[in-house]
This record gives structure tokens, C-alpha cells and sequence, in this order.
């Protein structure tokens, strides 16, 4: 029986000039959250969605089975050792949730501190937003959010009785415990959904009188607040996409007033971590861009920490990007990026001579080691974690002195053979003559076969966020199937260093987009797949991508899955009142600038979607999303329609009870996926 058409959204005339540029929006009005016929809209959306895709029904329970039978179920993580207990979280089988636990350290009775299941009850919509266990280890604070609008409400729970004891409303992410377990620190957020406030809350006093210890006025900087591994220190921090400034509390005296350790620089960025010792007294740690495009480290006096007192410990080196620090008793641990991938560099702090210290790495291609949770300072091993696309995650004990690695849990994964798999990494070569690394991963017969194979391509390329290529059992059924699953390392993220960042940002970032094409274009090229067996995936700004790509070459792909895509982003940066707009403006520019304007207009998808053979569309939308608006892929898929020459479908699907991160149960978020595979396996005619 034939379904109805797509549903077709009143076409409102609506227009906006800027710097001469009349641009034209019919579906400005689906902006409208509390107008009805919008609601309407989206639901008859997904009703449109359900029964194109009701053929899929059988297809899409098999991938669910797939998907939960390569998960082990019930399951332990590694734990970690934190003075008297070691911590770790569990699942247990049928249930949604993770269950945060504690037991002896050294073996004993296990002790539930937070059961999410328990705490979803009577809730749609469920996330363990952030946990921080007190120094004493008699309470843990913790918050949640309810919505997906990430609105986060902190408890505070006795750990002996088990009961929450204290309740804080209207937080954002961020905990920190001051040393004397009493008083906690979190932030709040402004109308445009900004954390600008840094608040201090004594446990069982009223919030009447908290305080607020520090405020960012400035609307382009974010602000957060944690506490340093060695206990000593609160760390405030506001940056901006491309300046930061930290600020200092004593943990041992927390109604002290911040002290800032380098006054902001527009353009410098930097992070600090904390070090004492008996014989260098208390100094901090510094990784910055000050002198250094791929960021050092330095070291100065924390009573004299500002920067005409900072002394190199590894100068800049261009090309090995420094990624993060982590201070320790004895040593400084540096993840450091090189050619895409992340290696570890080990510097002993009590010996003169180490230098730049000792390289650990994986050895193997494509494959990168993490640093992974270690609670403790005072510490002789550090928690790492070694994955590929073809490796499950394995958790790692590195002995500091010695580069010695114990496994101490490797990921389980029900029914995969690792030695059926292989992995490569490949390179494209863009219009400009760049080489653009690409990460691929199959079953071996299909990789080193000689026919050409259904493709997955998916990319990012934003905020200098590196789209590592590590293992995730939700490919294995497309791997199954005889697909290759890709990674475009597109210009825009950090996987080949700063440079390679700010070669895909701003007025440069169309690279991103014809850095994708050409990885595609290279593929196919190359035989290894073809444009009716390739499809694409991206997700938030990766669904920007996606929204580029399908405008540039709409021939080259037979279908696209664009996850709450950013899809219309002149309107949204020329829109202050909206969340993040304004701290935005350093990623995707400010339409204020008649320059960034035509940039932006150049490839801003819902501006460039013009009459074409459009391939199958799948976009997605969370009603909640405080980060990217359910109306941009609305808007965009009707105006997909509006203008495709094709007949294959373009579908939206909403999600009305959840946010930017999708459904927030782990089947249910299984179900999420099976979905999406169906379609992608749908597209290039695989039914079973």
C-alpha cells in the first residue's frame, strides 16, 4: 500500500538583509518551540519517516539482536585505585543504566554509590552529567539531567547512610571539592545557555548562601571549575575558542578569592596542572600556544606563576601537536598527537637528566594510546588506553619509570575475530595539493579484495576535535555485511596539529568540505568503492559537513546521514540571542564581517541547496538541543525537498524528549543505531 507524501510545511515568506545580500527563508517559522502547528510538523515528520522506512522493520531487528549480542551485558570497567577504595562502574544485563560502584581496595565487599537506573525512574530521559567523590570519600556529588536541555540538578549523598543529603538547582557541568569535604564548587549558565558563574555551596546550608566567587561578563568565554589531582588547588578556567585564562583556589582555605595565574592574552591559550614536592616546592605546570603554534610546556612558581616567570620543559616541536598534561608526584605525563595518531611521553620530574623523557607508544599503525582515569598523585603507574579501529579499548598500567605496560582489562566483545579485520590508513590529495589522511577499516577479504565494497565515509572536521580512529562494536554489522567503514581527517580538527585546525576554520573552512569530496572522489577512484555504494555520516558539526558535501556533489554519494546537523549557520550566527552564538563566533565567524558573511554564505548548506539529483537524505533533530535547534534540519530537509530532482527520499527524524546527544538509555540509544544502519545498509541495496 502506498504511503502518503511527505508532509509539506506552510511556506512563509520571510527575508534578511545583510551587506547588500537579500537571502530568502519560507521556513524561518518553524523557529517557533511553542507554536503548535510546529509540534504538529515534526510529528508528522516522523510519522512520514516511519512509513517510508516500515520495510526496514525485520532489517532493523536483526542489527538491534547484532548490536546487543557484540555487547557484553553485564560487565565491570577497570577499576581505579583512589586511597582507601577502588572505583568502577558496572552494567548489568536488561538494565539501561551504569551503575557507579566501590569496593576495598585490594578486594571486598562491593558498594553501590550511584545506581542510574534507580535515579531514571519516572524520568523519559536520563544522563549522569558529572560525579565528583569528596576527598574523604564520605559523599559524592553528582548531577544529572533530566531533559536533554542540559539543565543539570546536583545532589550531594552520604556514602555510609546512602541518602542524597544536600540539592543544588539550575547547575551546568563542573564539580569540585574543596579539601575539607565540606564545601563544593559548580557553575551556573546565563540565558544564552553560556557557563559564566563559578558558585561555592557549604553541604547542608541553604543556597541562599552560596557565593559566587568568580563571573566571565564576557560572552564569548566559557567557564569551568575541577579540582587539581594533588588536592590542593581549584582551577577556574574561561576560554574562548582561541584565549584562556585560569584561576587559582587554595583547596585548604576555599573562601580565599581566586588568584588568576595569567592575566588573558587575546590569542593565547593555556592550561595549567598542579606539582609540589619536598625539594621544588609548589610550582604549576603550564601547556600553552605562547611561543608555540603546537604548544609547549613550561613550569613556574605558583606564588609567581604569571608568564615572564615560565622556564621551557619541552619546547614547541611543529607537527607533534601537545595535546594535554597530567602532573604526578614523581613525573609529568604529555599526550602528544603525531601523524593522527596519540603517543604518551613519560618526563621524570626528580631526575635533571630525563629531558624530553620517554616515548610510549602503541608500535602498531593506526593505532593510539590514550591517557586514560588515574585518580591519585602520589602514584608509581598511570591508567592508558590502547584501541584501533580493528583493537577493542584495552586499559593499561604504565609504570612511570620504566614504560612497562600490564593489561589490566581488554574490552570484551561477543562473536568478533580480531584477525578477520584489518586496518589501513590511506591519503587523498585535495585540490590544493594537501594529502588528506584517511583511516579505513573491513573485513580483510573485503579490504584486499579486488571488487569494489558498499563504503561508510564519515568526518568531522571542527574545533580542532580530532576524529580518532578507535574501536566501536556498532560497525561490526556493517563490517559483516562486506562494507568498509572510513574516517576523512578533514581539515578543521587537530589531527595533524594546529595548523591543520586553522587550515579548515573561519574564512578557510569550505576546506573541511572539499577536503571530504576529494577523500570520497579518491575512493572510488581508487576501485574500493563506488558513488551508488557510498554513503556518508556525520553528526552535529559533522552534520555541516554532511549538509556541505550533499550541495557540492550530490553525485557522489548515494546517501547521506546528517545527526542534528548545523546546517544553517548564517542565520545562527547573525542570531546573539540564541545558545552559543556568540562563543561561536570564533569557530564559524561573525556574519557581522562582511568577509566572514560571504565566506559562511559560500557554503552555509540550507543557503545552498539549488536544484539537483539530491541523494537519500537522513537527518535527525532532538527537540531539547540546546546546541544545535531541532528547526535547522527541519528547515533544511523541507527545503531539500523544495528543490531535489531526484525521487529518493528525504526523511527527518525527531527525537521529542531528548537533546543533542540522542536517546539516553544504552538499548534504547542500540535501537537509535539500528535504525540509522538500516538505512545506510537500505541505500546501497543490502536488505538482509
Amino acid at each position: 500500500m502506498a504511503h502518503p507524501g511527505p508532509p509539506r510545511p506552510a511556506r512563509r515568506a520571510q527575508s534578511f538583509v545583510e551587506h547588500d545580500v537579500t537571502r530568502h527563508d519560507d521556513y524561518h517559522w518553524l523557529r517557533g518551540r511553542d507554536d503548535p502547528e510546529v509540534l504538529e510538523h515534526l510529528r508528522a515528520e516522523n510519522a512520514h519517516t516511519d512509513a517510508v522506512l516500515a520495510h526496514l522493520a525485520p532489517l532493523r531487528e536483526r542489527l538491534f539482536d547484532e548490536l546487543r549480542a557484540h555487547v557484553q551485558e553485564a560487565d565491570e570497567s577497570a577499576p581505579v585505585p583512589d586511597g582507601p577504595w577502588e572505583y568502577f562502574s558496572r552494567t548489568v544485563a536488561g538494565a539501561q543504566y551504569g551503575i557507579q560502584c566501590r569496593r576495598p581496595r585490594g578486594g571486598g565487599e562491593t558498594a553501590v554509590v550511584l545506581d542510574g537506573n534507580v535515579e531514571a525512574r519516572g524520568h523519559d530521559y536520563f544522563v549522569l552529567a558529572d560525579l565528583a567523590v569528596s576527598p574523604d570519600h564520605r559523599r559524592v556529588a553528582w548531577a544529572a539531567d533530566l531533559t536533554g536541555a542540559e539543565h543539570l540538578e546536583i545532589r550531594v549523598r552520604d556514602l555510609q547512610a546512602g541518602d542524597d543529603i544536600d540539592h543544588i538547582s539550575g547547575a551546568y557541568y563542573g564539580l569540585a571539592w574543596a579539601a575539607d569535604s565540606e564545601t563544593l564548587f559548580f557553575t551556573r549558565s546565563d540565558a544564552a545557555h553560556r557557563p559564566f558563574q563559578v558558585w561555592r555551596h557549604r553541604v547542608g546550608t541553604s543556597a541562599d548562601s552560596d557565593v559566587c566567587v568568580f563571573e566571565e561578563p564576557d560572552e564569548r568565554f566559557f567557564v569551568d571549575v575541577d579540582a587539581s589531582r594533588s588536592g590542593d588547588l581549584v582551577f577556574i578556567r574561561a576560554h574562548s575558542k582561541s584565549t584562556s585564562e585560569v584561576w587559582t583556589v587554595d583547596a585548604h582555605a576555599p573562601h580565599e578569592p581566586p588568584r588568576v595565574v595569567q592575566p588573558r592574552i587575546a590569542g593565547v591559550e593555556y592550561e595549567v596542572d598542579h606539582h609540589r614536592s619536598a625539594s621544588s616546592g609548589d610550582r604549576l605546570f603550564v601547556l600553552t600556544n605562547d611561543g608555540a603554534e603546537d604548544f609547549r610546556v613550561v613550569v613556574a612558581p605558583l606564588e609567581t606563576p604569571s608568564r615572564e616567570h615560565w622556564v621551557d620543559v619541552v619546547a614547541g616541536r611543529a607537527g607533534t601537536r601537545v595535546e594535554s598534561i597530567d602532573v604526578y608526584a614523581s613525573h609529568l605525563v604529555i599526550s602528544e598527537r603525531h601523524e593522527v595518531d596519540v603517543r604518551l611521553r613519560l618526563i621524570d620530574l626528580d631526575d635533571a637528566s630525563a629531558g624530553a623523557g620517554r616515548v610510549v607508544a602503541s608500535g602498531a599503525a593506526a593505532t593510539s594510546l590514550f591517557a586514560g582515569t588515574t585518580a591519585e598523585f602520589d602514584t608509581a603507574t598511570v591508567r592508558a588506553v590502547e584501541t584501533s579501529m580493528v583493537e577493542p579499548p584495552a586499559d593499561l598500567d604504565i609504570d612511570l619509570r620504566t614504560g612497562a605496560r600490564t593489561v589490566v582489562k581488554r574490552q570484551p566483545v561477543p562473536g568478533y575475530a580480531r584477525d578477520d579485520h584489518v586496518t589501513t590508513r590511506d591519503w587523498a590529495v585535495a585540490a590544493d595539493g594537501t594529502r588528506i589522511p584517511i583511516t579505513l577499516v573491513a573485513r580483510r577479504e573485503v579490504l584486499e579484495g579486488a571488487s569494489a565494497a558498499p563504503l561508510l565515509l564519515t568526518g568531522y572536521g571542527a574545533y580542532e576535535s580530532s576524529y580518532d580512529p578507535t574501536f566501536r562494536a556498532s560497525r561490526l554489522p556493517l563490517l559483516a555485511r562486506g562494507f568498509i567503514v572510513a574516517i576523512a581527517h578533514v581539515r578543521g580538527g587537530g589531527e595533524l596539529g594546529r595548523a591543520w585546525y586553522e587550515a579548515g576554520r573561519l574564512a578557510q573552512k569550505r576546506n573541511t568540505f572539499t577536503d571530504f569530496v576529494a577523500c570520497a572522489q579518491h575512493l572510488c577512484d581508487r576501485g574500493v568503492t563506488t558513488p551508488d555504494r557510498l554513503v556518508a555520516r556525520g553528526r552535529s558539526a559533522g552534520g555541516l559537513l554532511m549538509g556541505a558535501i550533499t550541495n557540492l556533489r550530490p553525485d557522489l554519494f548515494a546517501a547521506v546521514v546528517a545527526e542534528v546537523p548545523f546546517v544553517d549557520a548564517i542565520t545562527t550566527m547573525s542570531d546573539p540571542s540564541l545558545p552559543l552564538t556568540v562563543t561561536e563566533w570564533e569557530e564559524w565567524g561573525d556574519p557581522r564581517d562582511p568577509a566572514l558573511h560571504a565566506a559562511m554564505l559560500e557554503y552555509s548548506p540550507y543557503d545552498n541547496v539549488r536544484s539537483a539529483p539530491y541523494p537519500r537524505v537522513l537527518a535527525t533533530a532532538g527537540l531539547n538541543d540546546m546546541r544545535v535547534q531541532y528547526w535547522e534540519p527541519a528547515k533544511w530537509v523541507a527545503r531539500l525537498r523544495d528543490h531535489s530532482t531526484s525521487d529518493r527520499p528525504i526523511l527527518l527524524r525527531t527525537e521529542l524528549g531528548a537533546g543533542h546527544g540522542g536517546p539516553s538509555g544504552r538499548y534504547d540509544a542500540w535501537r537509535e543505531e539500528a535504525f540509522v544502519l538500516a538505512v545506510i545498509c537500505d541505500a546501497v541495496g543490502i536488505s538482509a
